[in-house]
């Protein structure tokens, strides 16, 4: 059995101690369903994290727990401000090291796709271009001589941290997208290819993202249009829940893009694509495994909607899904700025962000910390690995209607697909921030087979297997085949029936784990089981509580006022004079092995979190605690700050339904956890 596993297996094979194996690299191609390594079809999990954004020290730890969640290929962005915020100062050190973190990835046996800019965006100050260029006279991001040599610098300084490390060389570069987010020419985009290749950059492919529509297109085959879609929107200037057209993102529909990313930026955006994009392989590289926060808009993002979405774009023709976020990050420090975005900056100024934090809630936090829909996409994600290369070339169908209402309720969501008489069926009953009912007495069919009438209860999220792995049908979700074993996971709330091949058939089956199959290679687990499956023993937790004491009161309440871009500011260092100031006693001794993790359960307007007079975390209230990694302290620090701005009454600014909005500021309790 062809497995998608063998994308990692082929790697592992070239390379031993980080050094090619033999001159024989893994050839890597496309069609229009998807990638190929060494003549394999792979259906890959990319996961973004941005190196410039961990200490180089947690880097190993950080990329293997995502392969563990999962991912089998990592995307970063270089942010041109992050190492070039001086003119000519080129800054490759400690966790600015791109190198380091492909040496890593090397070792760590994970490809790697640059997202290399010059414009990122990212919640990064100017979208990551540094403040000298926007003095230089010359117009940004076009094809215009001057500003064209300054990428060729950056392109080729870049190229000194990537030179040996692309696959072609047994590294884990495989490849590389161009600039953002970007809707002008599309022959701006080929000027940076070229100075790419001029540089040295030679990739199996190139990647653009695939909104909004460009001006002018990109000749086929030049770069593959990449897709993204969120639950919610940070960037959104209304201030009130459910706003926006991310409520499409958990409907199956055969058009592959967004209209409701970066309306800040690119304002009303038509559900159109370029012509001929239809062509290349679908897939995402800003599928939201979370959200971040703004100062003026707060979304608190559930793991059923990133598992909806991942699962919604699966259902809709996606052979790659591409996580933005998908490990959460923190800002390094700058020299002339803080590094986050901000309103007050040259460009891309239209939303407040922390100026330290970027733990965007995604699976893995700011600190490495997994949030619970790390545990719940892990099925789609082994799912994708051992069953990739059947689902790959399989036509996408929607029997459903696909362009639904916010909130429509009167049919079932569900999609199909299938390829020579074998199929999976998608079904998703859930939307975010709505209520979809059960729907019963439900008929599924595909390959001419129905599946026994169904009541689908609300929130149900499913895929059942049609004429695979000797099964006819079933009510259960295929999870993994390994070592000849087949997995399957319970649909809560749906009956498990699996009708064999062979005539026989399994009812109300329940689940018997991991160590016990219900007949004979096949073994149906619970989801709990299905979401750890293959993860072993996991550390256990234990919790302390943290003595606190408030040494000043808050003072005069801020006047908040609205920024260039119409929105709320976030305080200002004057205004962070008139907090709350807390001290927090810390154990004597505290163990970076065990990973203390601080936990701050507060309500207020923001808060920070100093160390030796030090900012070194920063939070914007949304009804989630205030996290932050202990091992990160100066060594011998056993005291810290907590400083806390009141909510105000009727502040202009989105708070979620989870967060307590009564006007004030309150610390609760401090506590940390750290594995036995």
């Amino acid at each position: 059995m062809r497995r998608v596993t063998l994308f990692l297996l082929v790697l592992s094979m070239t390379l031993i101690g980080g050094q090619p194996l033999c001159a024989a690299v893994p050839e890597v191609k496309w069609d229009k369903y998807g990638l190929f390594i060494d003549g394999q079809r792979v259906m890959p999990v990319m996961g973004e994290i941005h190196y410039s954004r961990v200490p180089a020290e947690e880097w190993g730890r950080e990329i293997r727990k995502m392969r563990e969640g999962g991912v089998t290929m990592i995307a970063t962005y270089v942010f041109w401000n992050h190492i070039e915020e001086q003119e000519g100062i080129f800054r490759w050190d400690g966790q600015r090291s791109l190198r380091g973190f492909l040496e890593v990835c090397r070792q760590e046996q994970m490809p790697v796709v640059l997202r290399l800019g010059p414009f990122c965006h990212g919640e990064v100050r100017n979208g990551g271009i540094p403040d000298w260029m926007f003095v230089k006279g010359c117009r940004l991001r076009e094809e215009n001589a001057a500003f064209l040599g300054y990428v060729e610098t950056l392109y080729r300084q870049i190229f000194t941290q990537v030179q040996g490390l692309q696959w072609k060389d047994g590294g884990p570069v495989i490849a590389a997208q161009f600039d953002n987010e970007y809707r002008g020419r599309g022959e701006y985009l080929m000027a940076l290819k070229r100075i790419a290749f001029q540089v040295g950059f030679d990739l199996p492919f190139y990647t653009r993202t695939g909104w909004p529509e460009l001006r002018t297109p990109v000749p086929y085959g030049e770069m593959i249009p990449l897709y993204g879609d969120y639950a919610d929107g940070f960037w959104d200037k209304e201030v009130k829940e459910g706003v926006g057209n991310y409520y499409k993102a958990f409907n199956f529909k055969a058009f592959r893009s967004s209209t409701a990313i970066g309306t800040d930026l690119l304002g009303q955006q038509e559900a159109k694509l370029n012509k001929g994009d239809e062509q290349y392989p679908y897939f995402t590289c800003e599928l939201g495994g979370g959200m971040a926060t703004a100062y003026h808009r707060r979304p608190y993002v559930y793991p059923e909607d990133a598992y909806s979405m991942a699962l919604v774009k699966l259902g809709s023709g996606s052979n790659l899904l591409g996580y933005y976020m998908y490990h959460g990050g923190t800002n390094p420090e700058g020299v002339l700025h803080t590094l986050n975005e901000v309103q007050t900056s040259p460009g891309t100024a239209n939303n407040d962000l922390p100026v330290v934090t970027y733990d965007f809630q995604a699976p893995l936090g700011e600190f490495g910390q997994p949030y619970p829909q790390y545990y719940s996409l892990r099925p789609l994600h082994l799912f994708m690995q051992d069953y990739g290369y059947l689902l790959a070339p399989m036509e996408a169908q929607f029997p459903a209607p696909q362009d639904l209402r916010r909130g429509e309720d009167q049919q079932l969501r569900w999609s199909c697909r299938a390829k020579d008489n074998s199929a999976f069926i998608f079904v998703n009953n859930y939307e975010r921030l709505q209520h979809l009912s059960d729907k019963k007495g439900v008929v599924l069919e595909a390959c001419g087979i129905r599946l026994p009438k169904l009541t689908i209860p609300s929130g149900c999220m499913a895929i059942f297997p049609v004429n695979v792995e000797g099964i006819r049908y079933a009510t259960a979700q295929l999870v993994a085949h390994r070592d000849g074993k087949i997995y399957m996971m319970q649909v809560p709330g749906i009956p498990t029936t699996i009708a064999l091949s062979d005539g026989k058939m399994l009812k109300n089956q329940k689940p018997k784990g991991a160590a016990q199959p219900i007949y004979k290679n096949i073994y149906l687990l619970s989801r709990h089981d299905a979401e750890h499956l293959f993860l072993g023993e996991r550390p256990q937790q234990s919790t302390t509580v943290c003595p606190f004491e408030k040494i000043k009161e808050a003072g005069a309440l801020r006047t908040i006022l609205r920024g260039r871009a119409k929105v709320a500011e976030a305080p200002s260092e004057e205004d962070w004079q008139q907090a709350a100031v807390y001290t927090i006693q810390l154990p004597q001794t505290l163990s970076a092995v065990s990973s203390p993790l601080l936990q701050i359960d507060y309500r207020g307007d923001c808060a920070r979190l100093y160390a030796d007079g030090k900012l070194v975390a920063d939070n914007f209230y949304y009804g989630r605690p205030f996290m932050y990694g202990l091992w990160r302290l100066p060594k011998g620090c056993t005291k810290l700050e907590l400083r806390i701005l009141p909510l105000q009454p009727n502040a202009p600014i989105y708070l979620p339904r989870e967060a307590e909005k009564t006007a004030g500021e309150v610390l609760n309790t401090v506590m940390i956890s750290c594995e036995k």
